[in-house]
């Protein structure tokens, strides 16, 4: 973070300071700020912010052994660290984040994007992250720091040498993108997709378009919105655009996209493209897998280009990206059984995406095998949903469906109904019992993907999987 006095960041929290020691109000902080004790450094401010499984209250002393001069809590704390007393630590986070990022904006050209979509917000942050770091100092989110918390933790990493910052914003129910983006007023705001993915939080997907549509309201008047032309929801969007005096691009397959893939073939060693921006074509290797991908890394070199990277420049450091991010499409085992663990997150849009890809890169000598648990978050649509995918896996001739569980049984008997028999659609209780039947069932040959929302924990399957065939 960049230097302030303990008054200035009182100031813009509206908190009640109280100095410690041999502190005075113009004891400058300047390192990190976070709400996680282990992720302090020397001179860093904790947030303590309260939560329903403990409360950050209880880790000040921790912090301040790690290196915080300076903790936001929302009452005094016996620890021997001057404090500033806020009534809302998580509202102080998101005020100091917002001072922050305007100081170093009116000093300098700090130029802000915006990422928000049901899909591929932190693939399309990562790929726009690495065309971005070699033109300037440039930050962006670790993981999936999207939220009321994580969103400002990145914002305050700002300093007056960094050029640009890349947002992502997820949705945790309407208003709140408008509230994440509102801290920042992004120059580019990109919409990805609007899917169901926690649609059963939102209302409906008409909801959640309003809830995604919210980036395009907050962003800089006279900025550019970036768009998938490919999804009526989000297409509709320029007209929120335009009345913001706001340039549109759009991105996709079809005629209205200005940054336009054709040509997608999709192997095991990527998805290859054509990418025709402004009349020039340009071909892409896209080591991360899935065609779905092609449409985050389209949005990538559509920002990237407002910001004065060349297409075939953006291309080139696109291409060198070999895992989006860990747990997502990510390769592991070995040639003789891979495993794609993708189950970080999934929606039914994505679950479609990753089913398809595995069907795809899967040659005829070899056997798909999809590891399969609960989708989140869907509300009444859950149960259709599941259906939905049960009957995709089987018309996809997914050779075993291995649904893990409870949560995922109608899954399992969606692709039953469908015709998969004979043990090629199995339901298993828990990951351990999936562990132990796939150990012995994955033979040479085998393309499996694990696939399920983050609440279900499948990912670390995938990982004693990957392990396990390395």
């Amino acid at each position: 973070m960049i230097a302030l006095s303990f008054a200035e960041i009182a100031a813009v929290t509206g908190g009640d300071l109280r100095v410690a020691g041999t502190d005075t109000a113009q004891t400058v902080a300047d390192g990190v700020v976070d709400t996680d004790s282990r992720n302090m450094r020397a001179g860093g401010i904790f947030v303590a912010k309260p939560g329903a499984e403990t409360d950050g209250h209880r880790f000040v002393g921790a912090a301040v052994e790690a290196g915080a001069v300076l903790a936001i809590v929302e009452h005094v704390v016996d620890a021997p660290v001057s404090q500033i007393v806020v009534p809302d630590a998580v509202a102080a986070l998101g005020a100091l984040a917002r001072a922050v990022v305007a100081k170093v904006r009116a000093a300098g050209d700090l130029k802000i994007v915006g990422i928000t979509g049901s899909n591929g917000k932190t693939t399309t942050k990562n790929l726009l992250h690495r065309v971005l770091q070699e033109e300037g100092e440039t930050v962006a989110p670790i993981n999936s720091y999207n939220n009321e918390v994580g969103a400002p933790v990145t914002m305050l990493r700002v300093t007056e040498s960094t050029r640009y910052l890349v947002s992502e914003f997820g949705a945790a129910g309407p208003g709140s993108i408008a509230h994440l983006a509102g801290l920042v007023e992004p120059d580019v705001a990109v919409v990805l997709m609007v899917g169901l993915a926690h649609a059963g939080g939102f209302g409906g997907i008409e909801a959640t378009a309003k809830a995604k549509a919210e980036l395009i309201a907050a962003a800089r008047p006279g900025g550019t919105a970036i768009l998938n032309a490919d999804d009526p929801r989000v297409w509709a969007m320029r007209e929120i655009a335009h009345d913001r005096g706001m340039n549109v691009i759009g991105f996709g397959q079809g005629a209205d996209a200005e940054v336009r893939a054709s040509g997608i073939q999709v192997a095991a060693d990527g998805t290859r493209a054509t990418i025709t921006v402004a009349g020039e074509s340009f071909p892409l290797h896209l080591q991360v897998l899935g065609a779905h991908h092609i449409s985050n890394a389209l949005a990538a070199i559509a920002a990237a280009r407002v910001l004065g990277v060349p297409a075939e420049v953006a291309i080139a450091r696109i291409e060198t990206v070999e895992v989006a991010e860990r747990w997502r499409m990510q390769p592991m085992g070995s040639d003789r059984v891979r495993i794609i663990n993708d189950a970080y997150n999934a929606s039914p849009d994505s679950m479609a995406a990753a089913l398809r890809t595995l069907a795809q890169i899967t040659g005829p000598d070899e056997r798909t095998v999809a590891v399969l648990g609960a989708m989140s978050e869907l509300g009444d649509s859950a149960g259709e949903e599941h259906d939905r995918i049960g009957l995709l896996a089987v018309r996809l001739n997914i050779r075993r469906i291995v649904v893990v569980g409870p949560e995922a049984r109608r899954l399992y008997l969606a692709a039953v109904g469908e015709g998969s028999w004979d043990s090629e659609a199995v339901h298993l209780p828990d990951q351990e019992a999936a562990f132990e039947y796939l150990r012995t069932e994955l033979r040479d040959g085998d393309r499996v993907l694990v696939k399920s929302s983050n609440s279900v924990g499948l990912r670390h399957l995938g990982d004693r999987l990957g392990e396990l065939f390395s």
